[in-house]
């Protein structure tokens, strides 16, 4: 499919599922399951071809590369920096730091974790998103870049980043023209 002249269409697939994923931890730089393997194979005739680009975390060169694309890598797809908690699980920063993940949801602009706050990620992606010409692009990405994505499109405040939910392997349809999005769904 085509882009209309002047707009841009956004599909962002978010990577297959890990071992931190599968344990609700905060993600280190690991590779696919064999449910994500599997997963992302199977997408590769809805997602399509053309322009691609990926995140260079190892989670999202699989997931591209299953999904058949060539897929260039662009640092502003990068994960949310989670600082000291990478590896960890919720339950486990919760028990060990209550006060700091307390302050880290409540507070976008927080990062007590010594990583990126979710108002610098909101900034990143906003940025990434301004920076395309007209066409169709496929962003292989993280749930956290595709959650600041959507609250960017529908210009949301930044608390609403963690009203959003992005699964493994799920897909996200922004249409662009002069700056300003649009979701869309898609089944």
């Amino acid at each position: 499919m085509t882009a209309p002249s002047g707009v841009t269409r956004l599909l962002l697939v978010c990577h297959g599922s890990t071992p931190a994923t599968v344990r609700a931890a905060f993600p280190g730089d690991e590779p696919l399951d064999g449910r994500g393997l599997r997963g992302a194979a199977a997408l590769a005739p809805e997602v399509g071809t053309g322009q691609a680009a990926c995140a260079a975390e190892l989670r999202c060169t699989q997931t591209a590369a299953a999904l058949g694309l060539r897929a260039e890598i662009d640092p502003l797809l990068a994960d949310c920096d989670y600082g000291r908690w990478r590896g960890r699980t919720l339950d486990e920063v919760g028990a060990a730091e209550p006060e700091a993940l307390a302050a880290w949801l409540g507070d976008p602009a927080s990062a007590p974790h010594g990583g990126e706050s979710i108002i610098a990620l909101l900034a990143r992606v906003s940025g990434w998103l301004a920076g395309h010409a007209p066409g169709r692009v496929v962003a292989v990405t993280h749930p956290a870049v595709i959650r600041a994505a959507v609250v960017h499109a529908v210009g949301a405040p930044a608390p609403a980043f963690w009203r959003v939910d992005v699964a493994p392997l799920a897909r996200v349809a922004l249409t662009g023209r002069g700056g300003r999005w649009q979701l869309s769904y898609t089944p």
